[in-house]
């Protein structure tokens, strides 16, 4: 299994108008492609103005074509382009993670 760990830091302020704005235009093209994701939260210590979102697929190959796939979704290039206009995005942070041989994802 592969994991995604996605770390965007905004503007001050910008955390609860980035969640709003995804949750009414990028979730659903998201979510549609990507399955859910593993966690989707808001950094309440250390690099605050911070949200974090944790993907997983099956492979380096799942994980390609599940984001070309979304990629190419005229809602989600909707979604991108104004989240760039609103300029709440000061940087982006992604790790690709293996699970360590004794870990086993919590099922919910």
């Amino acid at each position: 299994m592969l994991f995604d760990v996605r770390t965007y830091t905004c503007v001050p302020g910008g955390v609860p108008k980035a969640m709003k704005l995804y949750e009414e235009m990028g979730m659903a093209p998201q979510t549609r492609h990507l399955g859910q994701p593993y966690f989707y939260g808001i950094v309440e210590t250390g690099l605050v103005n911070s949200y974090m979102h944790i993907w997983f697929y099956e492979s380096a190959a799942d994980r390609e074509a599940r984001r070309k796939a979304m990629l190419a979704d005229p809602e989600w290039q909707a979604y991108l382009k104004k989240s760039q206009e609103m300029g709440w995005l000061i940087r982006q942070e992604n790790q690709l993670m293996t699970a360590a041989p004794f870990f086993t994802p919590l099922s919910s």
